[in-house]
């Protein structure tokens, strides 16, 4: 304990004086290295999909720095709304490549390399600049899931250097985002119902952007220019130790299952319109964040057919006992219910909200039978 608290002081002293190390500029020389470094996904939802870094090396002046967009402030003020509704102000920051690596390894995080072939004059340049951009008001940028994030930032100064967009996806681009990203989420059930819910229809179009750190490095492997790669090969830093990830016994569609069924079976009234008020509610949330959000991938969520606000109004109908709104809801409701099967039919997640679909259904005709059986 004693000798990881002494380290972790040394690498503070380290980042702190690094801080003032790399906000000079310095000459570049042909023995520099700039490579790309591709961080393997973390247990916790933010750090699922990786990251992007880009390291650079000047061995004659012990430079040796990492470059990181994916940073951001917890302290910020509404924090969670500013990332729900899209502009929260990501930014720029460097560290020691020594604290990098360590700070990966502490999350058993995989970590490559790709040093990149470019000129002594094109090193200098994004050296120069990335500095410029750490310590002025160009640091910050508007962080956006797909379109601007450390990945796309990382593609883009290199573009820039390079005269041309050089670096582009390179592979399958007839999967949807939505195919992207769901394998990410194979052991993290509910991240991922959650997702697929909050998503709408911008995600289901073809993922032709590259957006995500392996995409990147799968990307450079391939890419050349005037006829030569443009990265090295891929050399691994640090392998993640798979015996060391968590199971979680929670977290997977069985006890989801089970949720659902002891909401049927339970066959109380006051469950099942809790449960469709819920789900409801919901909706209304689906529904206004279109409005409220600049995140073009809540756009257009037609998992509102399925969470469906006129969910509320059928509740209030039953409590209220007026079988002619509660008939004309009630179908109404089923009628939308077809409309979103017969669109997800060739969607990815038609079977995580089959389950959900199927238990509103059995709901729905058996609050049918018994308000009849009232009247």
């Amino acid at each position: 304990m004693i000798q990881k608290l002494h380290f972790n002081i040394l690498l503070l002293f380290i980042s702190l004086n690094g801080q003032s190390l790399f906000s000079q500029t310095y000459p570049l020389s042909p023995q520099s290295k700039i490579s790309i470094l591709t961080c393997g996904s973390g247990e916790e939802l933010h750090s699922i999909f990786g990251h992007t870094g880009i390291r650079i090396q000047e061995p004659s002046r012990g430079i040796d720095v990492v470059y990181n967009f994916g940073m951001f402030d917890f302290s910020t003020p509404n924090f969670y709304l500013k990332f729900v509704k899209g502009d929260m102000q990501y930014y720029v920051a460097n560290s020691s490549f020594e604290h990098f690596m360590y700070s990966y390894r502490m999350e058993n995080r995989s970590v490559f390399e790709q040093e990149l072939n470019l000129t002594t004059e094109q090193k200098q340049k994004l050296f120069d600049n990335l500095n410029q951009a750490v310590f002025s008001e160009g640091r910050f940028y508007t962080y956006k899931f797909i379109d601007k994030n450390c990945t796309t930032m990382v593609v883009d100064k290199i573009n820039d250097e390079l005269g041309k967009p050089v670096i582009k996806k390179v592979g399958n681009i007839e999967e949807s985002y939505r195919d992207v990203l769901n394998p990410y989420l194979a052991n993290l059930f509910y991240e991922k119902l959650g997702i697929n819910i909050i998503f709408g229809h911008r995600t289901d179009e073809k993922a032709e952007q590259l957006f995500l750190p392996i995409e990147l490095l799968k990307s450079l492997e391939q890419l050349e220019v005037n006829n030569k790669p443009l990265a090295s090969k891929t050399v691994t830093l640090f392998q993640q130790d798979v015996t060391l990830l968590s199971n979680s016994w929670w977290n997977t569609i069985y006890t989801f299952l089970l949720f659902l069924v002891l909401v049927v079976v339970s066959n109380r009234n006051w469950i099942y319109l809790l449960f469709l008020f819920l789900l409801g509610s919901l909706g209304i949330f689906l529904s206004l964040v279109g409005f409220y959000s600049l995140h073009r991938e809540v756009l257009q969520n037609y998992n509102v057919l399925l969470f469906n606000p006129f969910l509320i109004g059928l509740v209030y109908c039953y409590i209220r006992k007026n079988l002619i709104w509660f008939k004309r809801i009630f179908y109404f409701i089923l009628t939308s219910f077809s409309i979103y099967l017969l669109f997800m039919l060739n969607k990815t997640h038609l079977f995580q909200m089959l389950p959900i679909l199927l238990t509103i259904v059995i709901i729905l005709f058996k609050l049918r039978k018994r308000i009849h059986s009232t009247q």
